[in-house]
């Protein structure tokens, strides 16, 4: 977590010392519980074998043979939308996902690129060690009475709002440890993201999992180190450690394809997961037909909803994407978090469009 410095005040008179002493402690002490408030740090109240059960959803994710049919449901405005995929893994295999045709439809778009790289919440696979403990730091994760899911078994884990409201509930099943449903949900209660089993056969797949089989695809987004996120950020690229809320950067990658070179960002707080991509360049609003123009304090944002939520705006030179299934609140904080309005790069590209140049959406 990066900090800023503090110049050291010039001069304290002859109780210097003890007043610099006292006043350092002080800021210690402030800067302390400011970074609690801004990660939302949860340290007391987490129930350990709660936690214990979350921490087994990766490794029995990876473990388990199964085969079955996963139902993904994103609510906006109460209006559901639906994806149903078959699914089948066996241990030590890739885990091959049958699309439904809406989603291939979805991918085909111009923008799919963006929604086939982005990382969204409602995942079956499990927490990492860094995921859950950015968890058990927002939320106080405990368990709740067991359930059935699929006619088996489940062991119920919630991760809670400070005030005691359901942030997120997850469903485990009793003899695997695989993650059967989950589900998010917004400040008011209501239910926004949900993921889960509505057949499922433990046992390995009878298909031959093609994919595990087939050569591999180069990616068309390159994982970026550590050195290179520092020159990013040198170069002038917001590539932000932290944002509102608690979510910290967890990957930076980069593409390089033909539709420009753009950097993707992955946040996440432990239970809802965000995705931000970052070009260069200005945004051609003609590409966006179809697209709510909305206008806040920060200026124009271009929103859509479907499998995820989607807000896109240009701002100081760049373009921002915002991806995510978390609740409109979440997103709308994300997409403050970033510079909006005209920089250099646009009033120079106001200047080129009067003389009849034009840019493509992403350049």
């Amino acid at each position: 977590m990066s900090r800023a410095f503090v110049a050291p005040l010039a001069a304290f008179g002859r109780r210097g010392p003890w007043a610099a002493g006292g006043l350092a402690a002080v800021l210690l002490l402030a800067w302390t519980l400011a970074g609690d408030a801004r990660t939302g740090r949860r340290a007391d109240g987490d129930d350990p074998a709660a936690l214990e059960l979350l921490r087994g959803t990766a490794a029995a994710a990876r473990a388990t043979p199964y085969e079955g049919v996963q139902t993904r449901v994103a609510y906006h405005s109460g209006t559901p939308v639906r994806t149903v995929v078959t699914v089948r893994h066996a241990p030590g295999g890739a885990a091959l996902v049958d699309d439904a045709p809406a989603a291939s439809r979805e991918r085909s778009t111009r923008f799919g690129g963006l929604a086939g790289a982005a990382a969204t919440a409602g995942g079956l696979t499990g927490f990492t060690p860094e995921t859950l403990d950015l968890l058990a730091r927002n939320y106080t994760v405990a368990r709740a009475a067991d359930e059935a899911v699929c006619r088996r078994r489940a062991r119920v884990v919630e991760a809670r709002r400070a005030d005691g409201g359901v942030a997120g509930r997850f469903w485990i099943d009793a003899e695997t440890g695989l993650m059967l449903h989950r589900e998010l949900f917004d400040e008011t209660g209501r239910l926004v993201a949900a993921t889960g089993f509505t057949e499922l056969r433990i046992a390995v797949p009878q298909t031959v999992l093609a994919s595990a089989a087939a050569p591999t695809r180069a990616a068309p987004w390159a994982a970026v180190s550590a050195a290179e996120v520092a020159e990013l950020r040198e170069d002038g690229w917001p590539v932000p450690e932290e944002l509102p809320g608690g979510f910290a950067l967890q990957a930076v990658r980069r593409s390089g394809s033909a539709d420009g070179h753009a950097l993707h960002l992955g946040y996440t707080d432990g239970l809802a997961e965000v995705s931000v991509f970052v070009q260069r360049g200005r945004l051609d609003t003609r590409a966006l037909a179809g697209w709510r123009r909305t206008r806040g304090e920060e200026g124009v944002v271009f929103r859509r909803e479907g499998r995820q939520r989607w807000a896109l705006w240009g701002g100081d030179g760049y373009v921002y994407t915002v991806l995510t299934d978390a609740p409109r609140s979440v997103a709308d904080t994300v997409v403050a978090a970033f510079p909006h309005g005209a920089g250099w790069l646009e009033r120079l590209w106001r200047g080129a469009r009067r003389i009849g140049i034009w840019a493509n959406p992403w350049n």
